[in-house]
């Protein structure tokens, strides 16, 4: 049944139409601040060489944007109360264009964080309020397929962000890459004008509200469990590229290529997380973690191998790919009666998760290594997984 016949059966009659433009608007939007936000990982040898910076001080490039956006997305959503929505995207996928702009013209480390850290105000505030706009632009009945596409623009990001990036810095430089995203901010930005109906306030989530949602087990167990996963996942993704360069000794087409693998991997495994959560969410979080923690201790310990190496970044692009679906499917079941308060919380924790593994993997990486720093990421993701798992099995022994 196509969405048109959908939008005309009896059973939405005195609902009101689906906007299907708002809402691909919305992933076009996600793809542009998600496709920017991991653009360092694929540039960062060429943009420490050429800012006269250390890997780890250039990776915190990564970490501006997730502390930041782990401030903005709960700020966001309390501070524009008043605000019609729609005008509140606008302002936010304008700063896309902005701090994109500042970044391609960087002349410091300074100026690069700065940019970033405006970048992490947009990516926070579009990204918390996503489930709660989406809910607005369809029926309730919908909502699973507005979700979809707006997770396309994040699987699309991640697909072409890490290769596209590599490719783009190699051959242009690593600041046409920034240029680019300027040019995706500005399509989002005008889809989005023409595209995005007026959103009146009808209320907005408060410190109580997140404290209550905070409060349940379930949204407890599943906000430490994306502390642990993602801190591990990307202590090991911002530094990909040095591994993959120092340990197999690949040249930056053949990093391109297999960048390319773990975006492939990572829309596939979206779309199979998305298919798992929808009969078991704790297992598919489970699953996905310990893929993440299997494939990150195959880089460790067995990554000078080149074809290992490949092989198990793609297989980790299919686990990391099948999580965000997962958890968030998870996050939603557990409080779909508050779906902004707990939205702000899952991207607030997403972004802490960011920055702590980014910083911890800057630090490991100066010590240690590229190689050194995947232990870390295999332990994180290990724990996150063994968690959630004992959890689920607790729960089902006190239910039967």
């Amino acid at each position: 049944m196509n969405i048109h016949s959908e939008i005309n059966h009896p059973a939405a009659k005195g609902e009101t139409p689906a906007a299907w433009a708002g809402v691909v608007s919305l992933s076009l939007g996600v793809f542009g601040l998600v496709t920017a936000e991991f653009l360092p990982a694929s540039l960062l040898t060429p943009m420490s060489h050429d800012l006269g910076v250390s890997l780890g001080a250039a990776g915190q490039s990564v970490t501006a944007t997730a502390v930041v956006g782990a401030l903005a997305g709960p700020g966001i959503v309390l501070g524009t109360a008043r605000f019609d929505r729609r005008y509140t995207l606008l302002a936010l996928t304008s700063l896309l264009i902005i701090s994109s702009l500042i970044a391609a013209t960087a002349n410091g480390l300074v100026t690069l964080l700065l940019s970033r850290a405006l970048l992490g105000v947009g990516l926070g505030g579009f990204w918390a309020m996503s489930l709660a706009l989406a809910m607005r632009l369809v029926p309730e009945r919908l909502m699973p397929r507005a979700m979809a596409i707006v997770m396309t623009g994040v699987s699309a990001a991640t697909v072409c962000a890490a290769p596209v990036g590599a490719w783009v810095g190699e051959a242009f430089g690593w600041r046409a890459a920034f240029w680019i995203a300027s040019v995706l901010g500005v399509v989002a930005f005008l889809v989005q004008a023409f595209t995005l109906p007026a959103m009146p306030p009808t209320g907005s989530a408060g410190l109580g509200t997140m404290a209550a949602v905070l409060r349940r087990p379930a949204i407890r167990l599943g906000l430490v469990t994306i502390l642990f996963v993602v801190a591990g996942h990307f202590a090991g993704f911002t530094f990909i590229r040095p591994f993959l360069e120092t340990v197999p000794h690949f040249g930056v087409e053949a990093i391109s290529g297999i960048l390319l693998a773990f975006g492939v991997g990572g829309f596939v495994g979206n779309i199979a997380g998305g298919l798992v959560a929808e009969r078991n969410t704790t297992l598919a979080i489970t699953l996905a973690a310990s893929g993440i923690a299997v494939t990150a201790f195959l880089l460790a310990f067995a990554g000078e191998a080149p074809a290992l190496a490949a092989v198990a970044t793609a297989l980790w692009g299919f686990a990391f790919g099948a999580l965000p679906v997962s958890v968030q499917s998870f996050i939603t079941e557990a409080a779909a009666d508050e779906a902004e308060s707990a939205g702000a919380l899952m991207l607030t924790t997403f972004q802490v998760a960011i920055s702590s593994g980014a910083v911890l993997g800057g630090l490991i990486v100066d010590v240690q290594g590229a190689a050194g720093v995947f232990v870390f990421a295999g332990v994180a993701a290990l724990l996150g997984a063994t968690l959630v798992g004992v959890a689920s099995r607790r729960r089902m022994v006190a239910a039967g």
